[in-house]
């Protein structure tokens, strides 16, 4: 029975508290959580007082102790020190209450905003919200599960509308369970008749996935063997008049410059010597 209580991890302090109350209680332990501590003891006591206060200590003891066994340890060494179980468990739920309210709104606006893009199996979808749904209930706020399917149904893309439209249509009510079991029968048809699920980029526009990164330039096309022989015919008319050479023009010709230096003219490249 001891083993079936979670360990407290700060996302499950509803489950956590619970399942400690309920198994202190079944083992008659939780004396100290119900009362306050009483009177210390006096030569008047009676013997009722005495057998109670007994009680109370020994519970209170093996309440810390247990509460204490159940706490990962960085969250224990962050808690203060404990001399009464039910102080104790009032830090601890103190402690987490501002991180179960923050918690319990992103775990909500996860499960009515996810959407099913296609990227994984519609099966491993319905579970991921399935458990969104669980790890609410945790922290104390239960989904009913007629609104789990809904935000099931919500979160489809267009090519699930006939579904829905039929779903919509027929008098019968679906469990979130039986929801999950029809949708991945669904996924398996549109996969036979060649509809698939889109990736959905969020901010994509109508050129997304179009524009080419510098590093990616297309390779330049291949020459047939007719464009190889032009281009050689071409490098080959490139002769020089001046220095007599292949490979370049006259007005290019570095000797020409260098002879137009030696005279003293300004260098002209249409000049045409006589």
């Amino acid at each position: 029975m001891v083993s079936s209580v979670p360990i407290l991890t700060g996302t499950n302090f509803a489950e956590w508290k619970e399942k400690v109350e309920f198994t202190l209680g079944v083992l008659d332990l939780d004396l100290a959580l119900r009362e306050e501590e009483p009177n210390p003891l006096t030569e008047e006591s009676t013997e009722e007082k005495k057998e109670f206060y007994k009680n109370w200590e020994k519970a209170n003891r093996l309440s810390i102790m247990f509460l204490r066994m159940t706490i990962a340890s960085n969250i224990k060494s962050s808690l203060p020190p404990a001399d009464k179980a039910k102080a104790y468990l009032a830090a601890i739920e103190e402690r987490f209450k501002t991180a179960d309210k923050s918690l319990e709104g992103k775990l909500m606006a996860d499960l009515t905003t996810i959407k099913y893009d296609g990227t994984r199996s519609m099966q491993e979808h319905c579970i991921e919200m399935t458990n969104l749904a669980a790890m609410l209930k945790n922290l104390g706020m239960s989904v009913d599960d007629s609104f789990l399917v809904q935000f099931i149904l919500n979160s489809l893309p267009p090519q699930y509308g006939p579904f829905q439209i039929n779903y919509n249509a027929i008098d019968e009510r679906w469990t979130s369970n039986e929801l999950a079991n029809k949708l991945v029968q669904e996924e398996a048809r549109l996969g036979r008749e060649g509809i698939k699920v889109a990736h959905y980029i969020q901010g994509a526009g109508p050129k997304a996935g179009k524009k080419h990164q510098m590093s990616h330039k297309r390779a330049p096309s291949r020459m047939n063997d007719n464009q190889v022989n032009e281009k050689k015919k071409a490098k080959k008319d490139e002769k020089c008049h001046f220095c007599r050479k292949i490979g370049h023009f006259q007005k290019d010709c570095p000797k020409r410059k260098e002879w137009f230096e030696k005279k003293g003219i300004p260098y002209d490249p249409e000049h045409k010597l006589k």
